[in-house]
């Protein structure tokens, strides 16, 4: 006896999986709504009693803060460079005499060139491990699921 190669039963399932996954594919691009960034109405019906009728500056007050502005710019701009000239200063310094200890013995500028790692201490002590909680309850899977159906 030749069998078919799906049963009507199965083949009915199958149909049926295949319509839910294209209704699926349809409505994934819909995005859900959130309530919470929703305004409530009462907020929308008191919108103009709200809003703030802000007196217009002035030109004299404008020319001010455009000055202060320009001046706080020039200030941190020269911050900016007189760091990196410091920086600079220290490197060149740190170079001249890296290059007289080497004029000098080349087995002390070995050492000097060594990275220090003692300099920064640093020590990590910690857990390899977490240790077992007492009397922890293991969920066995499953949960309450008290999301909104959409």
């Amino acid at each position: 006896m030749i069998r078919p190669l799906f049963e009507p039963e199965k083949k009915e399932k199958r149909e049926k999986l295949k319509s839910k996954l294209g209704d699926l594919k349809k409505n994934a691009r819909q995005l859900k709504p959130i309530e919470e960034c929703e305004v409530s109405l009462s907020l929308l019906d008191e919108k103009l009693k709200r809003e703030r009728q802000l007196t217009p500056l002035s030109q004299d007050l404008l020319d001010k803060r455009a000055l202060l502005e320009k001046k706080w710019c020039n200030f941190k701009r020269e911050q900016h460079l007189a760091d990196l000239q410091m920086l600079d200063r220290i490197s060149y310094c740190q170079q001249k005499a890296l290059d007289e200890l080497q004029r000098e013995s080349k087995e002390l500028y070995n050492e000097a060139i060594q990275p220090d790692f003692h300099s920064l201490p640093f020590k990590s002590d910690g857990p390899t491990e977490t240790p077992p909680i007492e009397n922890y309850d293991t969920p066995d899977g499953e949960y309450l699921d008290v999301s909104k159906k959409w």
